[in-house]
């Protein structure tokens, strides 16, 4: 029985492992045996964690990988994953020992396809179009002349080349370059942050803010222009304060840029003929501007002077205009000497007349008259003045027996009102509105009777309803005969 105890049971010679130990080695196996690796797939959950790490899912119609790409890999992914989007993730496959899971760790993301991208991209506009950052009213006008032009584009490429040719034929402007990466995994953010970079410049400072920015590329195929149709590029557009042209790809190309920018062009050379006026044309319209206001100074001129000369001819000669004044003079003249004299003998005759009637007894004559009229006046003034008086006073007291009279009335009616609250309140706490339920009072001798013996006790009793007294005689009332009782019936108990 012990032998069978010690003998060792089958399989107790293979060796034991930890769980750590166990969970390391399906870790280095995946890594060893799988490396680098490309899965097709849908995008499922997406979830992007405070940390800035993203996972999701990749499946499709029997199984789900979970992937992982940390915080230093997403800003080298070319396109972000979206859930509902088909995709081909590059990466490698590893296992995570905490929860028994194995994912892969994606660095790579790329779009399984034109008609994933084409959907992925109209889901997007429809988006952005929600929320409004395609709104005509939200465009803004280019300015006719601008000082300073930003261009966002690469520096080497032939766009470049043919803005500053075709800036330098119309109207040669400040040109500042702000080079980008048009496509690739750094399409995107550097597009952005050029955007916003310019807009951040101080206007007038060493380094001048542009009027106006243009953000180019030549063409190409829809995943070389896929960095024009990310949300952070759209956004940045839309929230530009300086205008924005955006001439991306050629006339048949369309990205969601162009939707967000103030005016759209279908080439790069499209976008500097938008961007500036030709100055021949400019200098020609001065030109002929200048030549149009000389011709119509000097008609004006000419048609004024010949209106002035035919006026001058209607108008009569100097001499003439003075020859009736100068007649009028000389008659004045002849006859004012004998005027004055005439004048100054009539004067002297009504001065001797004057100076005879102020004889003494006249003069005494008219003052004494004079004074008695002053007297006479000023009773006037006075009795005048003591009617005024009057008339005031009597208007004061006018006034005040109307105020009087309103005091009174008003006084009079509110001690109405009162009296009539007052009323009612004992109407309402009188005894008369409990007779109207059938209840009575009775008195006894003109008093209020409320016990059996105070009414035995009283000669005349009285009895009140509520409409109207009902006087009872004593004496008579005791002189009645008293009713016979009736016979009380035997209790015959009951039946039940």
């Amino acid at each position: 029985m012990s032998d069978l105890i010690d003998e060792p049971l089958p399989g107790q010679n293979l060796p034991e492992y930890t769980v750590s130990e166990i969970s390391g080695e399906v870790k280095r196996t995946l890594e060893d045996q799988f490396g680098r690796v490309r899965v097709k797939g849908e995008v499922g959950r997406v979830f992007k964690a405070r940390s800035g790490h993203l996972y999701y899912d990749v499946k499709d119609d029997r199984n789900v990988l979970a992937c992982t790409t940390w915080k230093g890999q997403v800003s080298s992914l070319s396109v972000v994953p979206e859930e509902g989007l088909e995709v081909v993730v590059t990466g490698r496959l590893t296992s995570f020992g905490a929860q028994s899971k194995y994912n892969l760790n994606v660095d790579e993301v790329a779009v399984a396809g034109q008609g994933a991208l084409m959907a992925l991209l109209e889901k997007r506009r429809k988006q952005l179009a929600e929320e409004g950052l395609f709104d005509p009213d939200r465009k803004r006008p280019l300015p006719y002349l601008p000082e300073v032009i930003g261009v966002v584009t690469s520096p080497s490429g032939a766009v470049i080349r043919d803005i500053l040719h075709r800036l330098r034929e119309r109207f040669p402007r400040k040109v500042l370059i702000w080079p980008v990466a048009v496509q690739g995994a750094n399409c995107a953010p550097e597009v952005m942050r050029a955007i916003k970079g310019l807009n951040a410049l101080t206007p007038g400072g060493a380094l001048p803010r542009p009027d106006l920015i243009i953000v180019a590329r030549g063409g190409g195929s829809i995943e070389d222009l896929w960095g024009f149709n990310e949300e952070s590029v759209v956004r940045a557009a839309a929230e530009s304060a300086i205008p924005l042209i955006s001439a991306v790809g050629h006339e048949t190309d369309t990205t969601l840029i162009d939707h967000a920018s103030d005016k759209r062009a279908p080439t790069p050379t499209a976008a500097a003929e938008m961007a500036v006026p030709v100055r021949l044309e400019l200098l020609a319209w001065l030109e002929g501007q200048e030549a149009r206001l000389s011709h119509a100074l000097t008609s004006g001129i000419a048609s004024r002077g010949q209106r002035l000369r035919d006026l001058s001819r209607a108008l009569p000669r100097i001499e003439t205009l003075l020859d009736s004044p100068r007649q009028r003079l000389d008659t004045w003249a002849e006859r004012l000497p004998a005027a004055l004299i005439r004048t100054v003998q009539g004067r002297r005759v009504k001065l001797y007349e004057a100076s005879g009637a102020l004889r003494p007894g006249l003069l005494r004559r008219t003052l004494d008259g004079d004074r008695r009229r002053l007297k006479n006046t000023a009773a006037r003034l006075n009795l005048r003045a003591l009617q005024a008086d009057t008339s005031r006073k009597a208007q004061e007291l006018d006034r005040l027996t109307r105020r009087l009279s309103d005091a009174t009335t008003r006084q009079t009616c509110a001690w109405r009102d009162r009296i009539t609250a007052i009323d009612r309140l004992r109407e309402t706490l009188s005894y008369k509105a409990t007779l109207q339920r059938g209840y009575t009072v009775v008195r006894g001798d003109g008093d209020v009777v409320t016990s059996k013996s105070a009414a035995t006790k009283a000669g005349v009793l009285e009895i009140e309803f509520a409409d109207g007294r009902l006087a009872l005689d004593r004496a008579v009332k005791s002189a009645r005969k008293p009713l016979k009782a009736k016979p009380k019936t035997p209790d015959q108990g009951s039946l039940f």
